[in-house]
This record gives C-alpha cells, sequence and structure tokens, in this order.
C-alpha cells in the first residue's frame, strides 16, 4: 500500500532552515504526492511528468517562502495546478471538431463557438478566488474538500464562493450580449 502521508512538519522546518539532508528527505517524501497532483490535473502523462519536476524543483529551490510549514500539500497542489495550467496554456488551440457536430451546418458550429466563448469570458471575468473555485469544482470535477483544501478554505468559504461564481456566470449568460439602447422606446415611423 502506497504512503498517503506527508512529510512531517519537523521535517519542513528543519528544511526551510537550510538542512541539506532534510530539503532531500522533504523532496522525495513529496514525490509521489506531487505526481499524483498532476496526472490528476495535466492534460497529458508527458505534461504531469514535467510539471511534477518543475514543482518539486521549486519545493527545492523555494522551500523558505512557505509560510505555515504544515501548509505543504495545498502549497504544492497550487505550484502543481499553476504550472498545469501553464502547459495547457501552450497547447495549440486548433482542436478537432467533436463527433456529433459533423451533422451540424456551418450556422450552428458559429452559434457553438460563440456561446462556448460566451462562457469562456464570464469565467474569466470572475474575481481569481471565484474562478479558481468553479474550475476546480465544476471544469475539472474536483470534489468540495479536495477544493477547499488545495485552496486553502474551509468548505463553507468554498461553497459560498463557488455559489457566488456560478450566480455571476449564470447572469453574465442571461444578460443579452448586443442590448437595444432604449428599451421600450415606441418606433419611430
Amino acid at each position: 500500500m502506497a504512503d498517503t502521508t506527508w512529510p512531517g512538519e519537523a521535517l519542513v522546518v528543519a528544511a526551510q532552515g537550510g538542512d541539506l539532508d532534510s530539503i532531500t528527505a522533504l523532496v522525495s517524501g513529496s514525490h509521489p504526492h506531487v505526481r499524483r497532483f498532476a496526472h490528476a490535473l495535466c492534460a497529458s502523462p508527458e505534461d504531469a511528468e514535467d510539471a511534477a519536476q518543475e514543482a518539486l524543483i521549486i519545493l527545492y529551490r523555494k522551500i523558505g517562502m512557505l509560510r505555515a510549514s504544515g501548509a505543504l500539500a495545498s502549497w504544492m497542489f497550487r505550484i502543481v495546478r499553476n504550472e498545469c495550467l501553464r502547459r495547457a496554456r501552450l497547447i495549440p488551440r486548433h482542436r478537432a471538431p467533436l463527433p456529433d457536430t459533423a451533422a451540424m451546418s456551418a450556422e450552428d458550429e458559429v452559434v457553438l463557438r460563440l456561446e462556448a466563448a460566451r462562457v469562456a469570458k464570464a469565467v474569466a471575468a470572475l474575481p481569481e478566488d471565484q474562478r479558481n473555485v468553479l474550475i476546480m469544482r465544476d471544469i475539472q470535477g474536483y470534489s468540495g474538500r479536495l477544493t477547499a483544501d488545495a485552496l486553502g478554505l474551509s468548505q463553507a468559504a468554498m461553497k459560498s464562493r463557488l455559489h457566488r461564481a456560478r450566480a455571476a456566470v449564470q447572469r453574465t449568460l442571461h444578460t443579452p450580449s448586443d442590448p437595444d439602447p432604449t428599451p421600450g422606446a415606441p418606433d419611430e415611423d
């Protein structure tokens, strides 16, 4: 059975103090957890391996920046998430059409793309704290507990942000994108 515990707080404190043996042990002990995060978050196994390695390098170089020695798991999750997101942005935007779009008319495809762009724009317009929760829960499918832990929130705070984010996206999507400048004004003949 795999070890599911992160390196202890005493090891983290020693590594933060610059002890090379502790840093080495910390990186080695974190490796399986970081790989698991990366494989869960990244688009491909290759990106996951690269992201995990990059996260471990950051851990090695910047362990002194960790504010709370007990927050190693959430800190590493954020590093891995950011690295996976960075790698996803590098992927070319040219994607094969969905299988059922072959029967769609060109007009239907344009409408579908415009709607997807509206959703992406609504999500991008959210404040970062709400956007992160929405992406992790609704797009990436993480559990509430994992999302809350990764973002350093209580579950109640995570749920509150998720509710506000969903409501804001819904409001944006239900607002006409090109409203009539004078609604209700009588037509002139």
